[in-house]
């Protein structure tokens, strides 16, 4: 995938994942840690780091985007809800990169997910608690990028 924006280089510095895809003002990066399958990380594609200032027109991208993407990840592997987060805590610490505008997709499973031959489970279901990351191959890692880009 080929993804050309202004700020690609830079983004690639604040390791959100692989790209996934992009719309014309938001980039979809497949988060590294897939504890919770499909979990990814929504850029935003110009420098900015509060959501007070977004233009209306980047609003109503992101709302076309969250729609395309809880269908995809639903129709993927049959996801029971979405939490979404903008959680920009860590860019405030001492030593970390400048504050860029994402948020955290979330798909969470009241069920067992089997899929490329692992067994994702989401045994925090109805409750926010951190969880490791899983350990997945870069090959499993594309079929679950494969897999939901079925859907876009």
């Amino acid at each position: 995938m080929n993804i050309e924006c202004p700020y690609c280089e830079k983004l690639v510095d604040y390791n959100f994942g692989n790209p996934l895809m992009e719309t014309d003002h938001w980039i979809v990066f497949l988060a590294p840690n897939q504890s919770n399958l499909a979990t990814c990380v929504v850029a935003l594609k110009r420098e900015h780091s509060t959501l007070s200032g977004l233009e209306n027109d980047e609003w109503q991208d992101f709302i076309l985007l969250l729609e395309k993407m809880e269908k995809a990840v639903r129709e993927s592997f049959d996801a029971t809800l979405f939490n979404w987060g903008c959680l920009m805590n860590t860019f405030y610490l001492e030593d970390t990169l400048a504050p860029h505008l994402h948020w955290h997709f979330i798909p969470r499973y009241n069920h067992p997910v089997e899929f490329a031959g692992h067994i994702f489970e989401d045994p925090h279901f109805g409750y926010m608690r951190p969880r490791p990351p899983k350990k997945i191959s870069e090959d499993v890692r594309n079929k679950i990028a494969d897999k939901i880009r079925e859907f876009f």
